[in-house]
């Protein structure tokens, strides 16, 4: 068994003129989209291959060490933006193919008008080794 990581990225802007960005979608829809994540997420935990998820508020703050004390911090990322994390999934499953399976099927939920949004997830595997150097 091999974990995965699934980034769902909110599209903050149409990706082509066919998408609605989520901030357009009715309550219903949005209600029929998660309702398709928790379907999916249900249906993993039957067959032993859900670990978990999370969804993401839409505010944040980047922080990084600046060797002076206190590290800076800045506001975002912000919802308005073209592309932000908006939650994640991990899987544990047999192979990459699976994962990739999964991955594709979780793309299918539905957005505007309940039709498919075809959502790109980022597919991550977890190290399982530290790298190595090679000289």
């Amino acid at each position: 068994m091999a974990k995965y990581l699934l980034l769902k990225h909110y599209r903050g802007a149409p990706a082509s003129v066919n998408d609605v960005p989520m901030s357009e979608w009715t309550p219903e829809e949005v209600t029929a989209h998660i309702q398709y994540m928790r379907d999916f997420a249900a249906k993993l935990e039957k067959t032993g291959e859900f670990v978990g998820e999370q969804a993401l508020a839409p505010e944040g703050t980047w922080v990084r060490y600046d060797g002076e004390g206190r590290p800076p911090v800045t506001d975002g990322p912000f919802a308005e933006t073209k592309d932000l994390i908006a939650g994640w999934m991990i899987i544990d499953v047999a192979s990459y193919d699976r994962a990739v399976e999964l991955a594709g099927e979780l793309s299918a939920a539905p957005g505007a008008g309940g039709r498919t949004i075809h959502e790109w997830l980022e597919l991550r595997p977890f190290l399982t080794e530290p790298p190595t150097a090679t000289h």
